[in-house]
């Protein structure tokens, strides 16, 4: 197996990928790259390509498999435990853990959802990309617990790609976020993109930004905070930490986009609590997609974090207390 990568230059920005692919590609026909691209094997910034139409951005990292199913994963499996909600021939659901990384990438090459699905899957799991990704459909960030669709086939794989990448597919999430909106519900569309200064940031103030909505209502009030459902109809990296501090409700335990917003809370005992909590307070709560083999409509949902309870248990008690 041989893989090509290489990034979008600003004189290739709004190139079709399969031109671009067969452009960058020496000895690749345009023909043969948009059967690279139906096959699963040609990836745009991590997320697997679904059309050779797509405009590809400046700045954009395209990797090329010139194989479609590399002969070995290149992931030593690792015993970790995993909570799979549901498994049949062509997918399975987990629930990750806040903590775990998704897959192999600089600073991270042990420890992974990854290296666990190896473990659980073997060979069972889809071909992706570089064959570092096996089974991989979407992400969750690192600090980000919840549920995670899994391919184990390179059909299933291509079928919800595709559906991730129409947009049907229905996400929630909740958070805990600091201060109480004045409305019960709204729609964040603000477009996103990386933050200038710092790659590793997105910014609402981007040179180059794509389109991203996110749908969001109050579920319960505390003082200072409030628990929030997020939906977000697109799927750009750190939406809703980046949306909901974009309405002056960052995400507690949100150290990226929250800074320290925990000096602000008048109450010790609650400043305690949240300064003390360790990662961003969101969960992937339910996941509905249209299953690759039946086509039927399938929902999934994983219960809250041992440490999300908590918070929101505590913060319960203290409001009810007066």
């Amino acid at each position: 197996m041989e893989i090509i990568e290489f990034v979008v230059t600003s004189e290739e920005a709004g190139e079709r990928l399969d031109r671009l692919v067969a452009l960058r590609v020496a000895d690749l026909s345009r023909a043969r790259a948009q059967r690279l691209i139906r096959a699963g094997a040609v990836a745009v910034n991590d997320e697997v390509a679904v059309k050779s139409s797509h405009i590809v951005d400046a700045e954009a990292r395209i990797v090329v498999q010139l194989r479609t199913r590399p002969p070995e994963m290149g992931v030593v499996p690792e015993a970790i435990p995993l909570d799979v909600l549901y498994e049949d021939g062509d997918l399975a659901v987990i629930d990750k853990p806040a903590g775990m990384v998704m897959h192999p990438a600089p600073g991270h090459r042990t420890g992974t959802l990854v290296h666990a699905l190896v473990y659980r899957f073997g060979d069972r799991l889809a071909a992706v990309a570089d064959g570092s990704r096996p089974g991989i459909v979407h992400r969750l960030d690192r600090g980000t617990s919840g549920v995670v669709v899994v391919a184990l086939t390179d059909r299933s794989h291509q079928h919800l790609a595709a559906q991730f990448a129409a947009r049907t597919v229905r996400k929630e999430y909740v958070a805990l976020v600091y201060g109480e909106p004045a409305e019960d519900s709204g729609t964040i569309d603000v477009p996103l993109g990386r933050d200038p200064k710092d790659r590793k940031r997105i910014s609402t103030r981007a040179r180059q930004s794509r389109a991203a909505v996110t749908d969001w209502r109050r579920l319960e009030s505390f003082p200072g905070f409030a628990l929030i459902e997020a939906q977000p109809r697109t799927g750009r990296t750190h939406q809703i930490r980046v949306h909901l501090a974009h309405i002056h409700h960052a995400i507690v335990g949100d150290d990226d986009y929250s800074g320290r917003q925990w000096k602000g809370v008048p109450d010790g005992r609650t400043r305690s609590l949240v300064r003390g909590f360790a990662r961003p307070a969101l969960h992937a709560r339910r996941l509905e997609f249209e299953h690759p083999s039946t086509g039927a409509r399938v929902a999934f949902e994983a219960p809250l974090a041992t440490d999300f309870k908590r918070l929101l248990a505590t913060l319960r008690e203290w409001r009810d207390a007066g």
